[in-house]
């Protein structure tokens, strides 16, 4: 059962990362992460401070006012489990993870950290008031709201029940229907766990609902996909389990699971991870054996460094990121399109 909760920093942002940060904490930095900064408090605040001057026109060290509590600096959350739910330190950490880029996006600065030196797991996530695309994250009733709603459904993505809002009868369900899942008797209940299993094995609503024939259901597909349990009676329309058991909901779930994998909404691994992972293996390569991987631009031609453009488009790309200061898929984004105006302005 997750609960999350926000703090909004209006100072010492550093002594928050810090305090997250700490190897004590997170088994010597094995559960930390980051998203557009690095995992280190010193550089993860400078990259911060960078963006958010930026954007907001403020200074992000600037002392409390004399009066109220100032601009809000970044926003501290902390999603906690409950022990009986016996959640490992892997698991919470992918489902931070997972929950930070579904609620706020590839554009924001968030440092991501898992401790486990108390009895119960439990995650910290403090995000930049500003994004590096320059949207404002705020920390109110409403977001905290969206935001707890995100964690809940992330969380039952990964088979963690959340929080039930009201003990007792529940005013959507007839009585009979409540009482028999009390008793354990009843079909939506004994479906909804089935469902609850598979979504964790699945890739697709096809493949969860092929899964469940297998298992013995009837499943008729239509305007609404129904239900029927081996020996049920009738059978039951998905989105009557509840709204965590419409189609929608379901592919989402299957979805969220994966996101925080490192691969994309689908699954498969990014271009940008395939891109980013060649030129890892071509680095390791070449501290290993001190040469490069060759890679020829003219492959009629024999191989020569003129004919490498490898190492001399490297060399371009990383003097044009230090040139123009560039932290992020988005500020590239940024600047082509900056260029393109400039060329066609040029053109007229």
């Amino acid at each position: 059962m997750p609960y999350l909760k926000s703090i909004s920093l209006h100072t010492t942002v550093n002594r928050s990362l810090a305090y997250i940060l700490n190897p004590d904490k997170t088994e010597d930095l094995l559960y930390t992460n980051a998203v557009n900064c690095l995992p280190n408090a010193k550089d993860a605040y400078f990259a911060m401070k960078t963006v958010y001057e930026q954007f907001s026109g403020e200074k992000y060290n600037a002392p409390l006012p004399k009066q109220g509590k100032g601009s809000v600096k970044a926003i501290h959350y902390i999603q906690s489990f409950d022990p009986k739910d016996n959640i490992s330190p892997e698991l919470a950490h992918k489902i931070a993870r997972t929950f930070a880029r579904k609620a706020f996006g590839d554009n924001c600065q968030v440092v991501i950290a898992t401790h486990i030196d108390k009895k119960h797991v439990h995650n910290h996530i403090i995000i930049n008031a500003y994004g590096v695309d320059g949207h404002k994250f705020n920390d109110n009733q409403t977001t905290l709201k969206q935001l707890r709603d995100h964690s809940d459904r992330v969380c039952l993505a990964f088979g963690i029940k959340p929080i039930e809002p009201k003990k007792g009868v529940s005013q959507n369900a007839p009585y009979n229907e409540w009482e028999h899942k009390q008793r354990g008797t009843s079909w939506k209940q004994k479906i909804r766990l089935e469902i609850d299993g598979l979504i964790l094995k699945v890739k697709s609503v096809d493949e969860l609902l092929a899964e469940l024939e297998m298992l013995g259901y009837t499943v008729r597909r239509g305007k609404y996909i129904s239900v029927k349990a081996p020996d049920q009676q009738r059978a039951v329309r998905l989105k009557t389990l509840g709204e965590d058991y419409t189609v929608e909901s379901l592919a989402s779930r299957i979805l969220w699971k994966d996101v925080g994998s490192g691969g994309t909404l689908l699954g498969h691994p990014s271009e940008l991870s395939k891109l980013y992972t060649a030129m890892i293996y071509d680095v390791e390569q070449l501290a290993l054996t001190g040469r490069k991987v060759q890679r020829r631009r003219d492959t009629a031609t024999p191989y020569s460094p003129q004919n490498d453009m490898d190492v001399y488009k490297l060399s371009a790309q990383l003097t044009i990121i230090n040139r123009d200061d560039l932290r992020s898929i988005g500020e590239v984004e940024g600047k082509i399109q900056q260029l393109r105006h400039e060329v066609e302005k040029a053109r007229q």
